[in-house]
């Protein structure tokens, strides 16, 4: 793995190998459960309510329809998906509402509930998040929309902002990494979003933009637009990939020009720690895509084989600390010479607060040099 240290941000944590014969029967038996649990999903979720809904069969008045089976669809969605976490090995998923001085461990996220037209604002290191959302939330997932690729973005000679991604220039250990990519990408700006199921966001785990689901599409809407008209809670991912989970990715551009604290809706800032693998536990962190059409599978037969509890620790930003909060201290987080997009940079400083995280200049302009790198050496 040395040739891509350059990349550190991206690589997986790879523990010493243990194999023993009992965890080939227990990811056996788990895998089972979570595919007939998915096609419980598939099938009663989105298709049977799915079919009520458009086709009037519902044999009360069109009110009680609308009134009963959105609910009831939910409901339904959060039971399977967290039976399915449950078989994954997260028994127990640690959530915390976390304030900058003091932290209180909490059964449920009781004052932490996002409503429609909110943001949730997240790192992103895994697919097992995504879960986690779409259990606990039922949240609107979006995919950004990049102005060009990233094979258009020049390397830029910079200094991380806490700590150093990878090696320094000029080491002679790294003989088979091309020196422009030794250096973080120049940003390249995002365009808009695309609103995109729980699937989409699972199969394009561990990718980087511009995104299989998101090319083609007819009208790209921003971000405040999509919120607007939205009757969930949106969550954003403003790293656009997925990380190691060990530092803090550069974010994108997202909210230009809105001013803090915002006014009129709800920001929700939160993050995501996993716990380094072992021997006995994998690594739960989904930073390098599978390159067959079943992109997860090989990890989730991973994580399901495991005779470990993985540790998912979910941080929660407290709202009386949030930009949205009337008593939120825009000099205390950022200063007087941040950039244009304050809500992105404020987020930023607040999930490395919440992570720990060491913020990195790389982006995901720098994923996709990686995985061009990684895919050339591998073939």
């Amino acid at each position: 793995m040395e040739k891509y240290s350059a990349y550190r941000p991206f690589l997986t944590p790879i523990p010493s190998p243990t194999i023993l014969p009992v965890r080939y029967l227990v990811g056996i038996l788990r895998l089972t459960l979570i595919i007939f649990l998915a096609s419980i999903y598939l099938l009663v979720v989105l298709v049977l309510v799915s079919e009520i809904l458009s086709t009037s069969l519902w044999t009360y008045s069109s009110w009680s329809s609308q009134a009963v089976i959105p609910p009831l669809k939910r409901v339904l969605s959060a039971a399977i998906i967290r039976a399915i976490l449950f078989c994954l090995g997260f028994f127990w998923i640690q959530t915390e509402i976390v304030s900058k001085k003091r932290v209180r461990n909490q059964k449920s996220t009781d004052g932490w509930n996002p409503g429609a037209g909110d943001l949730i604002i997240s790192n992103w290191a895994s697919w097992v998040e995504l879960l986690w959302l779409a259990y606990r939330f039922d949240p609107i997932f979006v995919l950004p929309i990049p102005e060009s690729s990233a094979q258009q973005a020049p390397s830029v000679t910079s200094s991380p902002i806490s700590g150093t991604p990878g090696r320094r220039v000029g080491r002679s250990s790294m003989p088979d990494v091309p020196p422009s990519s030794r250096n973080p990408s120049s940003q390249i700006q995002i365009i808009g979003f695309t609103t995109v199921s729980i699937f989409t966001m699972l199969r394009e785990t561990g990718r980087a933009p511009p995104f299989t689901s998101a090319i083609g599409v007819a009208k790209t809407r921003s971000l405040d637009e999509i919120r607007r008209t939205s009757d969930r809670p949106v969550v954003v991912f403003p790293e656009c990939t997925t990380s190691n989970g060990r530092g803090l990715l550069r974010f994108a551009n997202l909210y230009k020009q809105q001013s803090l604290p915002v006014k009129g809706w709800n920001v929700f800032i939160m993050c995501v720690r996993y716990d380094l693998p072992t021997g006995f536990s994998p690594t739960v962190t989904y930073s390098i895509p599978s390159s067959s059409s079943f992109n997860l599978l090989s990890h989730v037969c991973t994580l399901a084989s495991s005779l470990t509890i993985p540790a998912l620790t979910i941080r929660l930003l407290t709202q009386s600390k949030s930009p949205s909060s009337p008593t939120f201290m825009v000099s205390e987080i950022i200063g007087a010479s941040a950039r244009d997009d304050a809500l992105s940079e404020a987020s930023a400083v607040l999930i490395s607060q919440l992570g720990k995280f060491k913020r990195m200049t790389m982006g995901w302009e720098d994923k996709v040099r990686f995985l061009e790198f990684y895919g050339s050496k591998r073939t």
